[in-house]
């Protein structure tokens, strides 16, 4: 999903870039700190979504909202409330009030869906068979195809979950629970309350320490270690 920030804050748009950087599904392609300059960029490129500051220098936030048409999905950030009820008359993505978090981020970019291609509905992959040693991985509105062997660990954070491959993480809505139940249970173990590993992955065992490769660790839970060795150690 190929996006822009507009904002005038270099702090704040430092935060913004590292977000979008950890949403594996986000492409950021430019950033502006007035709204003037990025009309004239979106009359030349096609983007799928805004990051838009509202006190702007030149014209507002609101005021770019009220003068261009078709625009693309607005998602709002300020620090002000007092626009929130207008923006939702131009049928913003969300509206994100400064300082806000990571997991509140990626809440309001799992809103944006990208219209429909050439009038026909998105079809969503179905569920694969491990058979296939791949599944579809749903990061923001993309599924994303994995090969299960590829998946090294996956760690819940809050509201939403990690899955790390080989130099990349995926972001997914998808609660712990789900991949326990997605995987295969005699190969991805879970091993903490925050942690699912390959157990193909584990190289050394140490204590409650689980070894992935030769600097990676990952705790072992006490609530899991019974299990972890009758399964993996006896």
């Amino acid at each position: 999903m190929k996006c822009i920030i507009i904002e005038d804050q270099p702090p704040a748009q430092r935060i913004l870039k590292k977000y979008i950087e950890d949403i594996g599904s986000l492409e950021l392609k430019a950033t502006f700190s007035d709204a003037i300059q990025a009309i004239d960029y979106l009359k030349l490129e096609l983007i799928d979504l805004i990051f838009l500051d509202i006190h702007l220098p030149k014209m507002s936030g609101m005021d770019l909202l009220k003068t261009s048409a078709n625009l693309p999905p607005v998602i709002l950030t300020t620090a002000f409330t007092d626009y929130a009820l207008e923006s939702y008359e131009f049928n913003v993505v969300d509206y994100l009030l400064k300082p806000f978090s990571f997991q509140r981020f990626v809440k309001a970019v799992s809103k944006v869906s990208l219209p429909d291609l050439a009038g026909q509905k998105t079809t969503v992959p179905p569920k694969q068979t491990l058979s296939t040693r791949e599944i579809f991985i749903k990061s923001g509105y993309e599924h994303i195809k994995v090969a299960v062997d590829d998946i090294i660990y996956i760690k819940s954070d809050a509201d939403y979950t990690e899955l790390f491959t080989p130099g990349r993480k995926l972001l997914s809505s998808e609660p712990l629970r789900n991949w326990l139940n997605t995987l295969d249970g005699n190969q991805f173990v879970r091993v903490h309350k925050s942690y699912i590993v390959n157990s193909a992955k584990i190289t050394k065992v140490a204590g409650n320490q689980l070894y992935l490769g030769d600097a990676l660790v990952i705790p072992l839970g006490r609530a899991f270690r019974d299990e972890f060795s009758n399964k993996f150690l006896s």
